[in-house]
């Protein structure tokens, strides 16, 4: 891996946070946080950008830029704390179901088990559970479901289908399904914990955005306790407040090495992948929560305002450190790979089967 920077990338980075700097934001302290989806102001800064061909492949007229490209975009997304209508289209675009107005829904449940379940019917199958969704006006919902096809699978769901309603009130977004009828055609692939395939790209995308929610966050604290004074001297030089603010930064370089690292994994070693993704999706997940609440103590009442803007980072951290599934199973997931492996090879390639299974 080539730790020099990419010009090309730095000079998109900067035209992106030129852009997203411009965007309406939501001032409420309550409700959603950010307008996403299609409808919000961000996809207009993405359409006008082209961002979407900085993934495409040079044979299908992108700029075949990669996933760290997409990460990028992602991550300052989180940093500007907008909605993120990129990563639909994206891991749409992966699957191959080039539609318009494309929704994510259920992507949570795969660390899990437990969300829409699918019953066998004469025609294919009906959903039947609830889960949370990134786009509640989206007219198209491609829904992550675990139970009932002998492995985690993506599922195409018109949201004008029989049984389907989507709750635009509550944050994040829920959808529900109730009997709603799929057929096989409307399975648009499979979703593998450990290919690099289009799961993996989403989960390190959503790693994207959420390392962007905690540096934005981190540099709010920073830029208030630089010039908020208390006792006659700045916050930032109390060591209270300094040393958490340092630990902090590391944690978010950290972060961002180890989503990198795997974003470049994934475009140039795709069979080495493994479990990166799923560690590195944690590892952000653990960090914005961690980094927006240390940035919210730092900044005192006046981040629960309107005034400095933290409470989006607060409730955007919320709902999407969870939104591809928590933390905590995500390391199970991780942990039960590494135990597998550490199993074959203690019994080596040369026994049969049955003495795998009793190792």
């Amino acid at each position: 891996m080539d730790l020099t920077p990419d010009p090309l990338l730095i000079e998109v980075r900067k035209a992106l946070g030129t852009a997203l700097a411009a965007v309406p934001v939501r001032p409420e302290v309550h409700g959603a946080p950010v307008f996403d989806g299609r409808s919000g102001p961000a996809r207009a800064v993405l359409d006008e950008l082209g961002v979407a061909d900085f993934e495409r492949p040079a044979f299908a007229g992108g700029l075949d830029l990669g996933l760290t490209a997409g990460v990028l975009v992602s991550e300052e997304l989180g940093r500007a704390a907008c909605g993120n209508p990129y990563r639909a289209d994206a891991m749409a675009a992966d699957v191959g179901c080039h539609r318009v107005g494309v929704g994510l829904a259920g992507l949570e449940t795969l660390g899990t088990g437990h969300g829409v379940a699918a019953e066998a019917s004469t025609d294919g199958w009906e959903l039947t559970g609830a889960v949370t969704v990134d786009d509640p006006a989206a007219v198209l919902l491609l829904v992550a479901v675990a139970e009932g096809f002998g492995g985690p699978v993506l599922v195409a769901v018109p949201r004008e289908a029989p049984g389907v309603t989507v709750h635009a009130e509550c944050w994040p977004p829920v959808a529900r399904f109730a009997a709603t009828p799929v057929a096989p055609a409307d399975v648009v692939g499979e979703l593998d914990h450990l290919a690099a395939g289009a799961l993996a790209r989403a989960r390190l995308r959503q790693a994207g955005y959420l390392l962007g929610i905690a540096d934005g966050a981190h540099r709010i604290a920073v830029r208030y306790t630089g010039f908020r004074r208390q006792f006659d001297v700045r916050l930032r030089d109390l060591p209270a407040v300094s040393f958490p603010l340092a630990r902090a930064m590391v944690a978010v370089r950290a972060t961002r090495a180890a989503v990198y690292r795997s974003a470049w994994m994934a475009d140039n070693e795709p069979g080495t992948v493994g479990t990166e993704p799923i560690m590195a999706l944690a590892m952000a997940a653990e960090t914005a929560r961690e980094v927006v609440r240390l940035s919210m103590q730092s900044c005192g009442v006046r981040a629960m305002t309107a005034e400095l803007g933290l409470h989006r980072y607060f409730r955007l951290a919320a709902a999407e450190s969870s939104r591809y599934g928590d933390p905590a199973a995500l390391w199970r997931i991780v942990g039960a790979e590494y135990v597998r492996a550490a199993r074959a090879t203690a019994v080596g390639p040369g026994l049969p089967a049955a003495a795998m299974a009793r190792a």
